[in-house]
């Protein structure tokens, strides 16, 4: 199964354009340099060189030994939270920067939730000498102080969002806006595999690396494939690169982890697949958190990297399609996975991270009888950047 958008940029139903003339010359712009980079082995050879060198890749697949007997399967964990700058947004920005600079552009901007993929970009932006401006909802900005702080010490402008709840959704509109006046010079760097073609595919072809690796490491140390790849999913950019390796592997179950925030039931959650319908948003179609007037309604979830009404077309195409199945978890779950990682493991794992874990956990406990089982969890950032909001929430 191998999954490529069509011209127009649809997986299936879902993907497309839906933008404003200004944006349309652009991305026809972004694209056709894609196309061309991307069939460049040149531009692959520096991007490989970049990921070893300043990276630090290959990221390693970790056997959790006293988590998987705790949990009763076996757990590993490729370990994207030990890239430079603490995730896997640093495989996206430098493939997207390399192409910026290939198309001649002088300023990066970005979208961020987490504040992670904003690190990323304004990282970026140092090593290539670019400019970089970075739009950030005003809620994130408060509970992801850390890494507001490391995007401005790398020389990066932040940019307050205060319309909408101030989160990620409300960033990435004022980012496409103001990259709508300041197209000449300015390339926009997505941060997930959502977006207007063809970002979903740009960001998916330069996060699978994450799948081609950690299904390389785990045959090595294993002699088999997982029986289960588990990733988190807001846009879904970490699920989609460690997912992509394993499409034609059809007996290993991929399970995406969507934010089930304080509950499906209570209406507070990110669960877009679970609990959305058809629509569009950012110049994309998928499954979209709507009211029953088709508005979009404000996501919810204790991780502000999964805080985001959307999902990424391609895996709304996987659950159309069932190559993947889409659970959720709580606020509760992920915030008490993420205690078990740092006590059994000596990990601080993402939030984000933290409810592909508690997925993991419950589905190891659902199988407990066979302990020959294996999951793969993509561990796709680490969680300093949490740490105040944890000590808030458990009153530490």
């Amino acid at each position: 199964m191998t999954l490529l958008p069509d011209n127009n940029g649809f997986f299936g139903e879902f993907g497309g354009t839906y933008v404003g003339e200004t944006l349309m010359s652009p991305l026809n712009e972004v694209k056709t340099a894609a196309e061309q980079a991307l069939q460049d082995p040149s531009f692959w050879q520096d991007y490989r060189n970049l990921l070893k060198d300043y990276t630090g890749r290959p990221s390693p697949v970790y056997f959790a030994e006293r988590l998987s007997e705790f949990a009763g399967a076996g757990i590993y964990l490729k370990r994207e939270d030990l890239n430079h700058t603490g995730s896997h947004k640093i495989n996206n920005t430098i493939g997207q920067a390399l192409l910026a600079k290939r198309m001649g552009k002088t300023c990066l901007i970005a979208e961020t939730g987490a504040g992670q993929h904003g690190v990323a970009a304004a990282t970026v932006a140092a090593l290539f000498g670019l400019r970089c401006k970075v739009f950030m909802g005003k809620e994130d900005i408060r509970r992801q102080q850390p890494n507001v702080v490391r995007m401005k010490l790398l020389g990066a402008k932040v940019e307050s969002v205060d319309s909408g709840t101030g989160t990620l959704k409300d960033a990435m509109n004022e980012a496409l806006r103001y990259w709508s006046s300041v197209t000449a010079d300015t390339f926009y760097v997505v941060g997930t595999v959502a977006g207007p073609h063809p970002y979903p595919y740009i960001v998916r072809e330069f996060q699978k690396i994450i799948g081609e690796e950690a299904r390389q490491q785990i045959l090595e140390q294993t002699g088999q494939l997982p029986d289960s790849v588990v990733a988190a999913v807001g846009g879904g950019s970490n699920a989609m690169g460690i997912f992509y390796a394993f499409l034609n592997d059809t007996h290993v179950e991929l399970i995406g982890v969507e934010a089930a925030g304080k509950g499906l039931a209570t209406g507070e959650h990110a669960a877009s697949l679970n609990g959305g319908r058809l629509g569009v948003l950012h110049g994309t179609k998928s499954m979209l958190l709507q009211d029953e007037h088709g508005q979009i309604r404000e996501a919810y979830s204790i991780s502000a990297g999964l805080d985001y009404p959307g999902i990424g077309p391609e895996h709304a195409y996987l659950h159309q399609t069932k190559r993947a199945r889409y659970e959720t978890v709580t606020d509760d779950e992920a915030v008490s996975a993420f205690q078990m990682l740092c006590r059994y493991e000596g990990i601080l794992p993402a939030l984000e991270s933290s409810h592909a874990l508690a997925q993991t956990i419950k589905e190891a406990a659902d199988r407990s009888a066979d302990k020959e089982k294996t999951f793969l969890v993509c561990l796709s950032g680490r969680g300093d950047k949490d740490i105040q909001h944890i000590c808030d929430t458990l009153n530490l």
